[in-house]
């Protein structure tokens, strides 16, 4: 299972992805995004759920570890820059 610290930066980030422009309340903040939690966690989009998404769209082509070192990634990057 994917770990989140639950920092909401990829909330605070949608604009770095097009993939999440309907989430985007037009400042690059999700518009779910309370404090640092989804206000709609549990019915969350597919595109905010890492380990569904990964058995839905990548589990072919991409192992799991490598998927979530992929994600760890991205989630350092993003609170590097902010």
């Amino acid at each position: 299972m994917f770990v989140c610290d639950k920092c909401g930066e990829c909330c605070r980030n949608l604009n770095l992805s097009p993939l999440y422009q309907q989430l985007d309340r037009g400042d690059g903040v999700c518009r779910y995004l309370s404090g640092n939690l989804c206000s709609i966690y549990e019915t969350r989009p597919l595109l905010c759920r890492i380990d569904e998404s990964y058995h839905i769209f990548f589990q072919d082509t991409i192992s799991k570890e490598e998927y979530y070192s992929l994600n760890y990634k991205a989630c350092d990057k993003i609170k590097q820059n902010h």
